[in-house]
């Protein structure tokens, strides 16, 4: 069996954990009995893509979350953290400079309004 597919059970598991449900409780939505769903968890059976596609519904997770392997998420998860702090960084910059040239601005306007009051 290939390793993500061995982590499946694992993963149902702690999402069910996660979200404080019984084996029982996760049953009932699946319309299955409790020993059904046990052997889901603990990979006694193989599931189907439809019944994966339910349990990741149930779950509210992609597919691929289910599927991938936890260190690939991870992975992804952290390059998705990357991209996003250098987005941030450069929005920051970007509203830096912005902030700088609203000042000079302002302070040209405040001399212009000084000039044209003293030359009346």
């Amino acid at each position: 069996m290939p390793k993500a597919m061995h982590e499946i059970g694992k993963k149902i598991k702690s999402l069910r954990q996660k979200k404080g449900w019984s084996q029982g409780d996760v049953a009932k939505l699946l319309n299955i009995s409790v020993p059904a769903f046990s052997k889901i968890e603990t990979e006694i059976t193989d599931l189907s893509l439809s019944r994966l596609e339910k349990i990741a519904e149930i779950f509210e997770v992609s597919l691929s979350d289910m599927l991938l392997p936890a260190s690939e998420q991870s992975k992804e998860y952290t390059d998705e953290l990357v991209k996003a702090k250098e987005t941030i960084t450069e929005y920051s910059f970007k509203i830096l400079h912005l902030q700088e040239y609203v000042i000079t601005l302002y302070e040209e306007l405040h001399q212009f309004k000084k000039h044209s009051i003293s030359d009346k």
